[in-house]
């Protein structure tokens, strides 16, 4: 129902026609950059930035095809790890430091996937929040 599509030598494309995500086209170069990790209970998001705050890319479980309870594994960490680290292998990446924030299954092995691919590791901070007095406490049950 509609015009078929040859595709040629050389060009691959997904069916929705985005490249895939081992296709990442090369704008920059950079050698040294700041991996974020989020890791909740729910889903690991990933975040690579140059050493000025500039988004380079980024990757989470749920964006790999993951879902579900399976988004808060340390396994689709892992993947979402490896993903991220395909991607900045192409920019020319050599060294990263990484940021965690959460308590999530995911903090270390999104990291050691990542690590994985050949890049290394300069040095590792936490950054999750600690509430200090927490929440309200509840009102006495009249009855």
């Amino acid at each position: 129902m509609g015009k078929k599509r040859i595709v040629k030598e050389g060009e691959k494309k997904e069916a929705d026609g985005k490249a895939s995500a081992n296709q990442v086209s090369v704008k920059k170069r950079v050698d040294v950059g700041v991996l974020y990790v989020k890791s909740t209970f729910n889903n690991t998001t990933l975040l690579l930035n140059d050493t000025k705050g500039n988004t380079l890319a980024w990757s989470s479980s749920g964006s790999l095809g993951f879902k579900g309870a399976k988004k808060g594994t340390p396994f689709a960490a892992a993947k979402v790890g490896e993903t991220l680290a395909l991607k900045a292998q192409v920019m020319g990446m050599k060294e990263i430091s990484v940021v965690v924030r959460g308590v999530g299954s995911g903090r270390e092995s999104s990291i050691r996937g990542f690590i994985s691919k050949g890049i290394t590791l300069t040095g590792v901070k936490d950054v999750t929040p600690v509430p200090h007095n927490g929440p309200r406490p509840p009102k006495p049950r009249r009855v």
